[in-house]
């Protein structure tokens, strides 16, 4: 795949990922609970999980305009999203009530981070800015 493709194909990725976390999330809770919420009904940890994955999904939404200007969220995007995926992966395992889990938001946030990581190999690495603030 030549750069130009795949940066069109990141702009595309950035955007699908932006609207599910940003209107797609709540619905799954509802349609497949035992796939994507943790707790019965909406609880408050539903709700916090919720804003912050719509607060993420609007800023990869702007991130798709310049992919190559924000690496940096990109990147915590891909981490965040296997840290996270790993963690509920464990749980899901360690606790047989949560095993839809796997199959659910376990196994989408891994999707996440293996397409952007795929698509933006550089966001892959871990970089600090030289110097003070």
């Amino acid at each position: 795949m030549n750069e130009i493709n795949r940066i069109m194909y990141l702009q595309l990725a950035l955007r699908v990922v932006a609207v599910v976390f940003v209107i797609g999330v709540y619905p799954l809770t509802i349609l497949w609970p035992s796939g994507w919420a943790w707790h019965a009904g909406q609880s408050d940890y539903l709700q916090m999980i919720i804003a912050i994955y719509a607060t993420l999904g609007v800023f990869l939404w702007l991130a798709s305009i310049d992919p190559q200007r924000n690496l940096g969220l990109i990147s915590f995007t891909i981490w965040s999203s296997v840290v996270h995926a790993g963690t509920m992966a464990v749980q899901s395992i360690a606790n047989p009530e949560h095993m839809g889990h796997l199959y659910g938001d376990v196994l989408a946030l891994f999707a996440v981070a293996a397409v952007l990581g795929w698509l933006s190999p550089q966001a892959l690495t871990l970089r600090f800015a030289k110097g003070g603030a």
